[in-house]
């Protein structure tokens, strides 16, 4: 079993217990009630991506065996979990907006570099046809909407507050 547990690549069915195609699921005790769980754990990542209420067996007291089906639709969800996730953390992490200033359309974009030492952000104007007309580093913590867009914008794109 340690064997198994250790490789990666092992393929495991058992009724409490499945890894395949990158993912494991685990049956583990339901610490706020009496109640089972199920937790998916993607190859490689220390914390489980997900983890949900699993059904209880016919005996009321023991977990419903993990079954391919089971297994597969679980891996299905948790991915679906990690991927929406991830699209919130790039949409956080990059923004744009398009604004209309005093000499055009300006799309102004805020990039921000999470670091748990050194974080940095930097804003950037680009013209309509995608020509870069400022650069400038701001505070992790800049709000970026229509009206800090066009103020800077505006203001001839001098370092914002």
């Amino acid at each position: 079993m340690t064997d198994l547990l250790s490789d990666p690549d092992s393929k495991i069915e058992q009724p409490r217990l499945w890894r395949d195609n990158g993912w494991t699921a685990r049956v583990i005790k339901n610490e706020d009630d009496d109640g089972w769980a199920v937790a998916m754990i993607k190859d490689g990542e220390p914390e489980p991506a997900l983890i949900g209420p699993w059904t209880m067996g016919r005996d009321k007291k023991n977990p419903k065996p993990l079954d391919g089906n089971a297994f597969n639709t679980l891996v299905k969800t948790a991915a679906e979990f990690v991927r929406r996730h991830e699209q919130q953390l790039h949409a956080t992490l990059h923004q744009s907006i398009t604004v209309s200033a005093k000499n055009g359309r300006v799309t102004v974009s805020l990039d921000i570099v999470p670091d748990d030492d050194n974080p940095s952000a930097t804003l950037t104007a680009q013209d309509e046809g995608g020509m870069e007309l400022a650069q400038r580093q701001v505070s992790p913590g800049y709000k970026l909407n229509r009206a800090s867009a066009t103020a800077w914008a505006d203001g001839g794109f001098q370092k914002p507050d």
